[in-house]
């Protein structure tokens, strides 16, 4: 379980631009169902936890509003509504544990896929020729050097 949290951190931290990328197509494909299990599926029974207290409504509520005799609102007031951001805070955990999973899922495939002794999965064309670069450059610097040659006259 440490492994796990600290390749959360290292993928937080770190990045680049192709887990960017994939977190913003994911992000945005997966925010109607995030949304919906937040606020139809966890908050729920977390308000009835909490004595039936809806959280995405709980605010404080610095100044009251004024209101007019006829109910229309002469000043709104000041109100902070922290029960949004709790579901908010809510929304952004799930999908970047998401995100997470998927981009170490992928990550698991490419480290195979770039392993050379793993013969189950053909490695890329391009990590073939820079291994096969690395070996000649080995053999190369191995080798004691050629004695020079003369030309024929």
């Amino acid at each position: 379980m440490g492994n796990f949290f600290h390749e959360f951190k290292k993928f937080a931290v770190k990045g680049n631009m192709i887990d960017l990328a994939i977190g913003i197509i994911i992000g945005a494909a997966f925010n109607q169902i995030v949304d919906v299990l937040v606020k139809q599926i966890i908050m729920p029974p977390l308000g009835f936890l909490t004595a039936g207290v809806d959280l995405g409504d709980l605010k404080w509520v610095i100044a009251d509003p004024d209101l007019a005799a006829d109910g229309s609102v002469i000043t709104p007031g000041i109100i902070i509504g922290y029960g949004k951001f709790i579901e908010a805070m809510m929304d952004f955990g799930i999908v970047a544990l998401t995100l997470f999973v998927v981009i170490r899922f992928i990550n698991s495939l490419k480290d195979q896929a770039e392993d050379e002794g793993n013969k189950v999965v053909p490695t890329p064309r391009d990590i073939q020729l820079l291994s096969e670069i690395r070996d000649e450059m080995k053999k190369f610097n191995n080798e004691p050097p050629a004695a020079p040659q003369r030309e024929a006259a």
